[in-house]
């Protein structure tokens, strides 16, 4: 025993200081994954919050990957201002986590990304399946229309 601590003592000082520590730096004793999975603040309350990319499914009470949970409207938007920002490939990649393909908006964003990286033919294929379910949708209709504008086919785009 030197300086009034034993190597017990010490070992216990270390492991109280790293447990206060860990939730403070809201990394779990250095694993992000542990973080990522556990999440913080009171149980069941909506101040719970889990690391980034991370929400808290409410059924199994632990932090899983945003796009496994994330209703298909969060989604939809998210890949809608991916597309309007020219992110196509991205948003293509969110649009497919979607769970209701036949959703015609959906189809309509997905028609418009695919047409922004010019496949004209899928754009187009998209726009139509999208228009058999809404066929007033003012949103399809735009966005058929530049196709057809892009194709040189001004008279069908009006």
């Amino acid at each position: 025993m030197t300086q009034g601590f034993s190597s017990l003592a010490r070992i216990g000082i270390a492991a109280a200081v790293m447990a206060l520590a860990a939730p403070i730096a809201g990394t779990g004793f250095g694993s992000t994954a542990f973080a990522a999975s556990q999440p913080s603040g009171s149980s069941g309350s909506d101040t719970t919050k889990c690391g980034s990319g991370y929400a808290l499914n409410k059924k199994t009470n632990k932090c899983d990957k945003t796009s496994s949970i994330a209703p298909d409207t969060q989604l939809y938007d998210k890949g809608r201002a991916l597309a309007l920002v020219g992110k196509y490939d991205d948003a293509l990649a969110v649009f497919a986590q979607i769970k209701n393909q036949d959703d015609a908006k959906v189809l309509t964003m997905i028609g418009y990304s695919k047409r922004k990286l010019g496949d004209m033919d899928s754009g187009m294929a998209y726009y139509t399946k999208a228009l058999a379910l809404e066929p007033d949708n003012l949103y399809t209709h735009e966005y058929l229309g530049e196709l057809y504008v892009e194709l040189g086919n001004v008279n069908e785009a009006k």
